[in-house]
């Protein structure tokens, strides 16, 4: 009899624990895992498109400092400025960058700069960026360029490193809303230039400002996130592993979508021309062509140029891309 009651008791038991299961483990989507979703702490949240777009940005003093070269037609300087990159009243970081002030009667239209991928271990202050600069300044525009933390002088990058990549966007937004402390800037004409994942960087700033601030990108990194991270993987030392490692992880707390320029673009309010070299070995082609298509599917203002045999960085057409970007910004001086 006892023997009995304990199988019966068995049962029982049994069969409520399976009810239990099929309510609270269903799936993917359980009650279990809704609840944790609530409770658990989504940090990287603030960084999505929608996200960033809402929230305040502080006005931040830019500090110029040392001069790093002297040239007839311009001076170029250190410059430095403090952020809260989690925007959360966190403890505040600097990032240096590369000042190119014209030498003449100013003030001057701004042209801010955002270099592609490089190293840590090889980059100094206007890797990337500083041959162009150089180049606009010369021709009457006051240029700065971020080095972005983890480089240059700046203080250290994020630990996670989704994080220190969003938080790429936090520094070009508190760039753009600190530029009325540079006294040589007219105050109203800025422009972005971005190369290769700087692109990204600056067609990210314009769907999340909304504003109509033309962009010249060259070879930009437009493939949405993750994917455009997981393309580069096989450069790392360990082949992506701590990539792709990392990735997981954020895919089982976030929605990458949240996080993709290419579901934002109907949000770009601002005139852009793009170049692209036909023998890229870093940015294929056909994600240039696939970018100009759908700004003009949006009816977006786009110019496109395509570079036969150009590399990266659009050598040996160099000449002709930067003097067509001076006569684009020229062209939307007010």
């Amino acid at each position: 009899m006892k023997k009995i009651l304990i199988i019966t008791l068995i049962i029982v038991v049994s069969v409520v624990l399976g009810w239990l299961a099929k309510d609270y483990f269903p799936g993917r989507n359980t009650k279990v895992e809704q609840i944790t979703e609530k409770i658990l702490p989504k940090p990287l949240d603030k960084y999505t498109i929608q996200n960033l777009s809402t929230a305040r940005i502080p006005k931040e003093k830019i500090e110029v400092g040392e001069i790093i070269k002297e040239d007839t037609n311009f001076t170029s300087y250190l410059f430095s400025f403090s952020l809260d990159p989690t925007l959360k009243n966190s403890a505040k970081k600097k990032v240096t960058g590369l000042l190119n002030i014209p030498k003449g009667q100013g003030p001057f239209p701004l042209v801010v700069m955002f270099r592609g991928y490089v190293d840590q271990k090889i980059y100094k202050t206007g890797t990337g960026t500083q041959r162009a600069g150089e180049y606009f300044a010369r021709n009457g525009f006051l240029t700065v360029a971020p080095d972005f933390l983890g480089y240059g002088g700046s203080d250290p990058e994020a630990e996670n490193i989704f994080e220190s990549r969003f938080q790429t966007y936090v520094t070009a937004l508190t760039l753009l809303e600190s530029l009325g402390s540079l006294s040589d800037w007219d105050g109203n004409n800025v422009f972005l230039w971005g190369h290769s994942n700087g692109g990204q960087i600056a067609l990210t700033t314009l769907e999340i400002t909304g504003k109509p601030i033309p962009a010249a990108l060259w070879a930009p990194v437009s493939k949405p996130f993750p994917y455009s991270v997981l393309y580069y993987t096989d450069e790392s030392e360990d082949r992506g592993k701590l990539i792709r490692r990392e990735l997981a992880k954020f895919e089982q707390a976030y929605d990458p979508d949240l996080y993709a320029i290419d579901l934002y673009y109907d949000r770009i309010a601002a005139p852009i021309q793009l170049h692209q070299g036909t023998s890229d070995d870093a940015v294929p082609v056909d994600w240039s062509d696939t970018l100009a298509k759908s700004l003009e599917e949006l009816e977006k203002d786009i110019a496109y140029y395509k570079y036969p045999g150009a590399d990266h960085n659009l050598n040996p057409a160099w000449n002709m891309v930067v003097a067509r970007d001076v006569s684009f910004f020229k062209k939307h001086l007010d």
